[in-house]
């Protein structure tokens, strides 16, 4: 098979299996969600609510697209594009087995890449404020792009001792230098723990959802937008949370490495359980105040994470 075609088919199978994954996500959360609050969640459209996604996706399709009259048409609509693209890209470098061979591109920076990309979808939030023309809209997209920027620094650095001990930041090598030995979670349990609450807050989620705060922007930079570009913004904001979850899967929890079940099997359980995490914390915390969300990260979070490279280092230099 020429590499060009198989290159396709593994881009066409990624990013379909990754989206109708953000579809049931949608519906495992509001019935993770609504177990925990003691009602029932999506029930009647299809056996105990599994069509309400479906029908969800329809409804979004057939609605109106509004654009307010003084917006900036243009912006307003590439805006979500812009979210979405960047999301969708993280995924290249992503590897479901042990070998690799189950992923679209193996980069050498593989975790930097993801990163990088990841980060690029915060000028679709700032665009889609801006684009508005809409006080709330911007409003939601300033605190956005403080709150992603800032807990990126923490984000990265919580990765640099897991870089340390594996000698790679390919994602497939990272996965493979913790197979048949103890995943890194133990080691750098540290830099775990700064990793999860970032990566909460990255992908503007309870409690750190700041930037779609409803209660005091109505909805926050998406205020503006309905059907499909509405829904744009949430498959990029379930698109990250799949790839923060991955990330934490591949590089504190062996990757696809485990005991008795197919590697692939073993990847999925390990995602889905962060994304459980996710819907657990909305369904628990509160949403924290905006001076208290921006402390947490630059006086507590950046420390930490500054204290656990020193640590790995000391550890690797004199043990």
């Amino acid at each position: 098979m020429p590499a060009l075609l198989l290159l396709a088919i593994k881009v066409i199978l990624t990013v379909t299996v990754v989206l109708l994954t953000v579809a049931y996500c949608v519906y495992a959360e509001r019935k993770v969600i609504g177990h925990m609050q003691q009602r029932p969640g999506p029930q009647f459209v299809g056996w105990r609510g599994l069509l309400q996604s479906p029908a969800d996706v329809l409804k979004l399709i057939i609605k109106e697209d509004i654009v307010p009259t003084k917006a900036d048409k243009f912006i307003h609509f590439i805006a979500p594009v812009l979210c979405l693209v960047p999301a969708v890209l993280a995924l290249a470098p992503i590897p479901f087995n042990k070998s690799g061979s189950l992923l679209i591109a193996d980069i050498n920076i593989g975790v930097l890449y993801i990163l990088a990309v990841s980060e690029l979808g915060i000028f679709g939030i700032i665009l889609a404020g801006w684009g508005s023309n809409s006080k709330y809209s911007l409003m939601g997209a300033m605190r956005s792009a403080a709150q992603m920027v800032s807990y990126e620094v923490a984000l990265g650095l919580s990765l640099v001792g897991v870089f340390m001990m594996s000698g790679s930041m390919s994602m497939v090598e990272i996965s493979k230098a913790q197979s048949g030995s103890v995943w890194y979670i133990l080691p750098q349990f540290l830099g775990f723990f700064v990793y999860c609450v970032a990566a909460v807050a990255e992908t503007n989620r309870t409690p750190f959802d700041l930037p779609e705060a409803e209660t005091e922007l109505v909805a926050g930079f998406h205020v503006e937008y309905s059907g499909m570009k509405f829904a744009f913004f949430f498959l990029a904001e379930y698109t990250n949370m799949i790839v923060v979850s991955s990330i934490a899967a591949t590089c504190f929890l062996g990757g696809a490495s485990g005991w008795l079940l197919p590697p692939l099997v073993w990847y999925l359980i390990k995602v889905y359980a962060f994304l459980f995490i996710f819907f657990w914390l909305r369904a628990t915390f509160p949403r924290y105040r905006y001076d208290q969300l921006m402390e947490i990260g630059w006086k507590f979070l950046i420390p930490l994470a500054l204290a656990n490279v020193v640590i790995t280092a000391l550890i690797k230099a004199y043990i």
